[in-house]
């Protein structure tokens, strides 16, 4: 009897190698990056005592000018993609050892209404809005989701249940990524302005700011506290996906005709689509955590490495940027998406003064 040749075995290591290849380049320019910003933050301690400018913050910005100055070739875009997606899918998940689900427990159901209805006010507000402003019905309702729940995660979930144009998810797409990056680096701007505590700056984060990791980027900086509770709103408001795609799903029927492709008809999504697997992972180590089953010893490791990875992440996120893009997607899709996030801003604000937040 010949013994066989373990050739899918070799075929699939082979396969691994070169799909470690491709990533190789974007992942270390996103590291490169990313030890630069660590650089400037540990020089900022040096100095000043206190990183007034984060590391997280910092690469968004380097990220942001070497794409402004220099666009990454073929080579490099499979890495940051990487980067920007898998990794910070890590991080998030990383990061629910170390908080507890009894903090969004202690808030109350109060808190948890008013995420619901802040969702749900805003999608209406936007939409009106977006309509007034005489943008079609899909692309309204594409700006109202990205705005009201996750973003670009949004825009991405709901577009082939609502058979959304192409040219209207990549214009809604290109102005949220921007406009998410701004408000990462401005949001922090209203905790003296508006008088907040870091509770209520917390809340007011993971109410407003598109991304997960971005509420990471826009809290950190913060406190702690901050962070925790910035995550966990944002966290419900990202399950606020799966009902508001079915509830779309429903009236997708009705809405009027358009210019759409074929790629454009409505179709249905998998669990996975509407409940991201980070989402699950990082509620299944917070309740871990909150039931004693994480030693404590395991948090800050744990916590650092969700630290570095996000920061690798929004390198990532500064690379993908390009801030020209503001001038070609048009002056009444930059009103409206502007529009709805002022409105967003101001629910969000009246939420956190009715529920007595403090």
């Amino acid at each position: 009897m010949t013994a066989k040749t373990p050739t899918g075995s070799l075929a699939r290591g082979s396969l691994w190698t070169g799909a470690a290849a491709s990533l190789l380049p974007g992942l270390l320019l996103c590291l490169a990056i990313t030890a630069v910003a660590m650089l400037l933050q540990a020089g900022e301690e040096h100095l000043t005592g206190h990183p007034y400018v984060e590391a997280l913050v910092i690469a968004i910005l380097i990220g942001i000018a070497v794409r402004t100055a220099w666009v990454p070739g073929e080579r490099y875009k499979a890495g940051i993609a990487f980067s920007a997606k898998q990794v910070l899918e890590v991080a998030v998940t990383l990061l629910g050892a170390s908080v507890s689900l009894g903090a969004i427990v202690a808030s109350g159901t109060g808190l948890l209404a008013g995420i619901v209805g802040t969702v749900v006010l805003t999608i209406l507000a936007s939409c009106a809005i977006c309509r007034a402003l005489g943008l079609p019905v899909r692309m309204a309702l594409l700006i109202a989701c990205g705005n009201a729940i996750c973003g670009n995660s949004a825009i991405a979930a709901v577009a082939p249940v609502i058979g959304a144009d192409n040219r209207d998810v990549a214009a809604a797409i290109a102005f949220t990524a921007v406009l998410g990056v701004l408000m990462v680096l401005g949001l922090p701007l209203f905790l003296p302005l508006a008088g907040l505590s870091e509770h209520q700056y917390g809340v007011l984060a993971g109410l407003t700011v598109y991304a997960v990791p971005q509420v990471l980027a826009a809290t950190v900086p913060v406190s702690l506290l901050a962070t925790q509770v910035g995550t966990l709103v944002k966290l419900v408001r990202v399950l606020m996906l799966g009902p508001v795609v079915v509830a779309l799903s429903l009236i997708a029927p009705h809405l009027p005709a358009s210019g759409a492709t074929a790629e454009g008809k409505p179709g249905r999504l998998g669990f996975f689509k509407l409940v991201p697997w980070f989402i699950l992972g990082f509620l299944v180590l917070a309740t871990l955590r909150s039931l004693g089953l994480i030693p404590d010893g395991a948090v800050a490791p744990l916590s650092r490495i969700a630290g570095f990875l996000t920061i690798v992440s929004m390198a990532a996120l500064g690379l993908g940027v390009d801030v020209r893009v503001l001038a070609r997607v048009g002056a009444r899709v930059t009103l409206a998406v502007t529009g709805s996030l002022v409105v967003l801003l101001a629910i969000s604000l009246l939420l956190i003064r009715v529920l007595g937040i403090d």
